[in-house]
């Protein structure tokens, strides 16, 4: 089941999944943050915050302009995903993993992010912060 469910993670962030996070996340998916202590519970605030990130996380461009966001390794097991990501930010290396379970209609009801360095999680959170801000209209 979670094949299918990276899979369309995938074209969602390529922009080619119809119905984009309405499509993906359960009605009470919780998100768990690498900056936000409590975790967000329900599908409007975790589209909320897995927007910003994906606003958020492409980072910097290389030469061609294209982004330095990529997935390097994934990991995937019976509805549990572990999806390793490395990019940089204003100049600084960030590595990560998206931890991602889907239930039985492959609809994902958690999602798990976690940064490192500390200098990354810092930036994470300054540009999250600014983007979320937009993202309401404040």
């Amino acid at each position: 089941m979670i094949e299918q469910t990276v899979a369309n993670w995938h074209k969602h962030l390529d922009g080619k999944l119809e119905g984009g996070l309405d499509t993906l996340l359960a009605d009470d998916v919780v998100f768990y943050s690498p900056v936000v202590y409590k975790p967000q519970k329900g599908k409007n605030i975790t589209k909320l915050y897995l927007s910003a990130a994906i606003n958020t996380l492409p980072g910097d461009k290389d030469e061609n302009g294209q982004h330095k966001f990529n997935y390097t390794k994934q990991v995937l097991s019976g509805n549990q995903a572990v999806l390793e990501f490395e990019t940089q930010m204003e100049g600084k290396f960030v590595n990560g993993v998206d931890i991602i379970s889907c239930n039985d209609e492959g609809k994902i009801i958690e999602f798990r992010v976690m940064i490192r360095p500390l200098q990354a999680v810092n930036l994470l959170h300054q540009q999250m912060a600014a983007m979320l801000e937009k993202m309401q209209g404040k």
